[in-house]
């Protein structure tokens, strides 16, 4: 018998969480009120606030007890009593990861910011930190009432963040992403007041405690069907899933470089984690008998983001259709039900988020250089910026999945962990994994090889910054691909656990028993 998801440990006498959470999110409103002409103090403010926001996490991660399926470092306060609404945060195998990378992502994205102007950079600096501690706040918050503020959150910083820093249709890419966010979170936010009323209606006590409410069985198989649809929607627009991703490509091409790393590498992640921490915590069940549904949404996702980036001459677009594709890996693996698929599922999290903030940030690089990331105006850089086409190469092959590199341990998990559960699907996934070869080494000798044309041979090589900020990238790149143990060991307890709880509650035989 695997340890209940519901138990805890509470080890840190240091209130980490809420350090981790209220950090970033005080600084971002103390720069925001700080006259206009401190630009350059905002940006000493936000680095320094997210390096020690990072040394916080390795912290954690570091004291983090592995083989323990359970909430760890838990945080409860009361908030609102007569709503049964608390400050209540934890930590298990599943989050701690989605949070170092949230924690390393941010710091690397204002070491890289390139705005210029001291206005300007103070409003980046403020609405970058107010978006780091919202998505602490989803990763780490343990009421769901308080997970959907975070949640909602997170949609002003980005909002913001696009119309203001964007190119292009950069108003439009904004306005269709926050609809589209909001529209679903509607569903999202009843669906919610619905479970912890129904669960009052059983216990006498209005609660949003996930832990409790996840341990109780308070709802008719028919509404936790239609309760899980809702609390997915709104998850499924954010991650994005397909067909529910339409805004993804305007959003990420249209945004500035670090708003694009953001969304993809992190905030894409805030529905892929809601689906495991909500949807299969307290609706294991219906997220059982609805598995197959899903299961084709992940792969119709597969296909379509692969082919559709094929056809791209926007080198972000491609990117954007090939985030698609892999989110559809993930949900692919949440959905095989089996902890094989569900551990290849949060270490592609990890994975995509890091390689996918690795990609954007290489393309900014080049926009900077020729002003543009057309692939049709791209070609030779790589006689002209070679380190450049190396670290890119690598980055590449990491996305597609070369065995040695990060990309590759995740789908080969999620593969076999659907394999086991839901042949087919599994069989017609596997084309996805050709076709991302396919598109992706198209775009890169599109931009790399052939002969320099006009002032392609006269671009610059990486700068010192510049490998400094994809220094870590290309660390965890390799070692992740090398040695995943530390991560799964962490990870693989709390899977187990959950995917015991989602067949003890669907009545599915164990593999044991297979």
């Amino acid at each position: 018998m695997s340890t209940p998801i519901s138990s805890y440990s509470s080890t840190f006498g240091f209130p980490i969480l809420t350090v981790l959470v209220l950090l970033p999110a005080i600084a971002g409103a103390v720069v925001a009120v700080l006259p206009k002409r401190f630009g350059s103090v905002a940006r000493s403010i936000a680095m320094s606030t997210s390096l020690g926001t990072l040394g916080l996490a390795v912290a954690m991660l570091v004291s983090f007890k592995s083989n323990t399926p359970g909430y760890q470092f838990f945080a409860k306060h009361l908030w609102v009593a007569n709503f049964g609404i608390s400050w209540e945060l934890g930590v298990d195998g599943i989050s701690l990861f989605l949070v170092v990378l949230t924690a390393l992502v941010f710091p690397i994205v204002i070491g890289g910011s390139g705005v210029s102007t001291p206005e300007g950079l103070k409003s980046y600096m403020s609405w970058m930190l107010l978006l780091e501690g919202a998505c602490m706040g989803c990763f780490l918050s343990l009421d769901i009432f308080v997970f959907f503020l975070f949640f909602e959150a997170t949609l002003v910083p980005a909002y913001f963040l696009i119309s203001r820093w964007g190119t292009g249709r950069r108003a439009f890419a904004a306005t269709k992403f926050f609809l589209y966010t909001f529209l679903g979170s509607v569903f999202f936010f009843v669906a919610i007041l619905i479970v912890a009323f129904d669960a009052k209606a059983s216990t006498g006590h209005l609660s949003f405690d996930l832990i409790t409410l996840s341990s109780g069985h308070f709802l008719s198989s028919g509404a936790a069907k239609w309760l899980f649809l809702a609390f997915t929607l709104a998850f499924a627009v954010k991650a994005p899933i397909f067909p529910f991703h339409t805004w993804s490509p305007d959003a990420y091409s249209s945004a500035p470089a670090g708003g694009s790393v953001v969304l993809a590498g992190v905030m894409a992640k805030l529905g892929t984690y809601g689906i495991i921490r909500f949807d299969l915590s307290l609706f294991p069940q219906a997220a059982s008998v609805l598995a197959p549904l899903l299961l084709t949404l992940g792969v119709s996702g597969i296909l379509y983001g692969a082919i559709v980036a094929a056809v791209q001459k926007d080198l972000k677009k491609v990117v954007a259709y090939s985030s698609l594709s892999h989110i559809g890996f993930i949900i692919m693996g949440l959905f095989a039900m089996s902890p094989q698929g569900l551990d290849g599922a949060v270490l592609q999290m990890i994975n995509h988020g890091i390689i996918v903030a690795g990609l954007f940030l290489l393309i900014a690089m080049i926009a900077r250089r020729r002003g543009t990331w057309n692939l049709t105006e791209l070609s030779g850089l790589q006689k002209a910026a070679p380190v450049l086409a190396g670290v890119f190469t690598l980055v590449m092959l990491a996305s597609v999945g070369l065995p040695g590199l990060n990309g590759f341990i995740g789908e080969f998990l999620i593969l076999l962990g659907t394999f086991i559960t839901h042949r087919w699907w599994a069989v017609v996934a596997g084309g996805g994994v050709i076709l991302s070869v396919v598109y992706m080494l198209w775009a890169y000798q599109q931009a790399f090889h052939s002969k320099p044309q006009g002032d392609n041979a006269k671009v610059s090589d990486m700068a010192l910054k510049e490998k400094l900020v994809m220094a870590p990238l290309i660390i965890l790149i390799v070692f992740i691909g090398i040695y995943p143990k530390p991560i799964l060991d962490r990870v693989t307890p709390t899977v187990n656990s959950l995917v015991h709880q989602v067949r003890t509650a669907s009545h599915q035989p164990s593999e044991e028993s297979r």
